[in-house]
């Protein structure tokens, strides 16, 4: 019988939950550890949309990147996610920071999708590493934002400075314009991340790295098929799903 444990304990050799930042909630938020888990549920985020087809299509267990419990809840809504699946008695685990930080993680993933080979850490805190300075000769950045578009399947990507040549680039899963400080010492002539906000293009502008938004979503969406392929190969009993509704919720026009 695997149980919830399992799956922790799976996800902890993988990604160790230390490497997560002390600001997260990685790991269990909703169910126990000694529940069975015959079917598991991939998802980037458990929405209410998720928990629902966790409960209707009766998988036993959510996997999700970004925790379901994130802030503390003080009111309890039937609509909330987790009280969907504590309702339904599903679980709930997820790998949020630890994966983005693990060798072999998000961020080693992205890279590989886009191509890109690995230097250095962008950004260390505490000890831990997170994001990529990587080479990338021979493209500029209009070419760059255009491989992460047709790769990570983006709808929108946002960047400046098209035209400039790239021989280093930082690269940072999800929302890492906090950083643009980081690639600039590094010698990085861009930073392709998500979630940029309009200072940290102007700021780049201003520094000479460009910068390649090309989205939160798209970025770590990665996530979903390389844990379901991870588990299927570990858990060769365990039905493995990437949920229907794991979807951008945003639109563009």
């Amino acid at each position: 019988m695997t149980t919830v444990y399992d799956i922790y304990s799976f996800i902890e050799d993988l990604a160790p939950y230390r490497l997560q930042e002390g600001y997260d909630n990685s790991g269990l938020n909703v169910g126990e550890m000694s529940a069975e888990v015959r079917s598991v549920l991939v998802a980037l985020d458990c929405t209410a949309e998720v928990a629902r087809e966790a409960c209707q299509r009766d998988f036993d267990l959510v996997l999700t990147h970004h925790p379901v419990i994130f802030r503390g809840l003080k009111t309890l809504v039937p609509n909330d996610p987790a009280v969907i699946l504590a309702a339904g008695g599903k679980n709930a685990l997820s790998m949020h920071t630890n994966f983005d930080s693990a060798e072999g993680g998000m961020n080693d993933v992205l890279c590989k999708m886009l191509g890109l080979k690995s230097e250095s850490a962008l950004h260390e805190e505490h000890g831990v590493g997170c994001g990529y300075v990587c080479e990338c000769d021979g493209m500029n950045v209009r070419e760059l934002a255009q491989r992460a578009k047709d790769v990570l399947g983006c709808r929108v990507v946002r960047f400046s400075g098209g035209e400039r040549e790239i021989r280093r680039v930082g690269v940072c899963s999800g929302s890492g314009g906090s950083f643009l400080d980081d690639a600039a010492e590094k010698g990085c002539q861009a930073l392709l991340t998500g979630d940029v906000k309009h200072d940290v293009f102007i700021d780049g502008e201003n520094m000479g790295v460009s910068v390649i938004d090309a989205g939160h979503f798209y970025t770590e969406n990665i996530f979903c098929e390389f844990i379901a392929n991870e588990l299927k190969n570990k858990f060769s009993d365990l039905r493995v799903e990437i949920a229907v509704s794991n979807r951008d919720i945003v639109e563009v026009i």
